[in-house]
């Protein structure tokens, strides 16, 4: 699908590559419906509990250095700016960089809604350009000024020519979309539009742009990269305006997680030939070594990379396969976004562990570029199957399918997930580091996590014990697959 960055609206995920927030069936029927393109999604009658993708989208942003934020809205809708601001200084601190970036609302009122407040936009934009002297400003919309139609674009022409930095709008309204990863496709499409410039003449560059969200192991990977001559360009966290203005020039493009990069990978090869890794991601044995290999494809460094994974592949192939002699048998279900759902699904299977059931924030039917995402592919490739469902952060259907399966062990991306879990006894395992499976050595690491949660559960019993849960026995005893499927699509 042609992306589009003349205009600054971005297609939400439903409407532009078919992603859905219900299904309940099996992981085959799942992978083979993307495939051929009758995957149908399904409401609810009841909803828990999500995310706003405006969250999402103004949280990747922020993590840029020495940029404006201006969020046009009610002083409510600018409540995640002090979490996120806290973030970005702790992480440009772990860095020891410094992170000027500001984050304004516009502090919309009653009046405001009913009448428009564009030219107090405005004259906010020029004081806080004025005042600060960012390197670059995003004027933000809210669900506010998405419903009464607020035009931040044409504030942002007019003003235009009287700022020397970019300034671009961007349309984040949390209302747009069901699919709170929308925001990562809306941030990368305001860089895109922004900030990213043609490739200069002349350049040769031997930079892998490489999209995450914390860069955790960046000393690890940039230290790995020297062995092949490349150099990683960690985006967007710590960021600077004139490393993104490059991404152009790299040699390709990867990411941690394909439900956070896979926009941005896609629009840098379409508009700037810059090659996008499409590979199952870094996680366990077989996806690190896949991934390498395909950058080493993409680059010219195949016999570099197969000397890498020889030497590693001997140091710590023989304690995995030691380990997984302890972890062989166990049980687990796990809940994250898809990005890492079926990624972490196929890591389990390598280490002997049965996954009884998956469930993913969200599924994308197919990626930008038209293909089913390497996650799924290589599952449905692989003969590997299991339950699975698409359940956007409902935790009283995690609850349900907990009680019903008993697994030995619960994954989750996400930590309100796991102190469920925990509360019902389950041992839970908060894959909170992006970066917590990468490569043989973290994969080791991981291994020795799930085994210290096994053998050690009297935390999980003892609370159980003493926790009253909301949930009846009613409830539990409801066949998981009845309250998934109403109102289909």
């Amino acid at each position: 699908m042609a992306i589009n960055l003349n205009n600054s609206n971005v297609a939400t995920r439903e409407n532009r590559i078919g992603s859905i927030t219900g299904y309940i069936g099996s992981l085959k029927d799942l992978a083979t419906q993307s495939e051929c393109g009758t995957l149908k999604g399904c409401s609810r009658c009841f909803s828990q509990s999500s995310s706003c993708l405006s969250s999402c989208a103004l949280g990747q942003l922020s993590a840029i250095r020495d940029i404006a934020i201006i969020h046009h809205g009610p002083a409510g809708c600018s409540v995640a700016a002090a979490g996120t601001y806290y973030l970005d200084k702790v992480m440009a601190k772990k860095r020891g960089v410094t992170n000027n970036t500001v984050y304004v609302g516009t502090d919309m009122n009653e009046n405001d809604t009913i009448f428009g407040s564009t030219e107090q936009l405005k004259k906010i934009v020029l004081e806080v350009n004025k005042r600060y002297s960012p390197k670059a400003i995003f004027v933000t919309s809210s669900c506010a000024t998405g419903i009464i139609g607020e035009d931040i674009d044409s504030v942002v022409e007019d003003i235009r020519d009287q700022i020397d930095v970019p300034v671009v709008a961007v349309h984040c309204e949390g209302f747009k979309s069901r699919i709170w990863a929308t925001g990562f496709d809306i941030s990368d499409h305001a860089v895109l539009q922004s900030i990213v410039q043609p490739p200069r003449e002349g350049v040769k560059s031997n930079k892998i742009n490489f999209k995450n969200f914390y860069e955790s192991a960046r000393p690890e990977i940039i230290e790995m990269f020297k062995n092949f001559d490349l150099e990683p360009t960690f985006l967007y966290c710590n960021s600077t305006v004139e490393e993104l203005s490059h991404l152009s020039e790299a040699l390709a493009t990867t990411c941690i997680c394909g439900t956070l990069g896979n926009y941005l990978g896609n629009a840098l090869e379409e508009k700037y030939g810059v090659p996008y890794i499409r590979s199952i991601n870094q996680c366990g044995i077989v996806g690190f070594e896949t991934w390498l290999r395909e950058i080493g494809r993409v680059t010219g460094r195949s016999e570099k990379i197969e000397k890498y994974l020889e030497e590693q592949r001997a140091i710590y192939l023989p304690k995995i396969e030691e380990v997984k002699k302890q972890l062989k048998g166990l049980k687990a279900v796990l809940g994250m976004g898809p990005g890492y759902t079926f990624e972490v699904s196929r890591v389990l299977n390598e280490l002997g562990i049965e996954v009884v059931w998956a469930l993913a924030w969200h599924y994308d039917k197919k990626y930008d570029n038209g293909d089913v995402p390497p996650s799924m592919k290589y599952l449905l490739d692989n003969d590997i199957d299991f339950e699975a469902s698409v359940s956007d952060q409902q935790n009283y259907e995690v609850m349900n399918i907990l009680n019903k399966y008993q697994p030995d062990l619960y994954l989750s991306r996400h930590p309100g997930s796991t102190v469920w879990a925990i509360k019902n006894g389950t041992p839970a395992v908060y894959v909170a580091d992006e970066y917590m499976i990468f490569g043989y050595k973290h994969t080791l690491d991981f291994a020795y996590s799930i085994l210290d949660s096994i053998q050690n559960r009297s935390f999980e019993k003892n609370l159980a014990k003493r926790t009253k849960l909301p949930y009846t026995d009613w409830w539990y005893k409801q066949n998981v697959g009845e309250f998934l499927v109403h109102d289909k699509a």
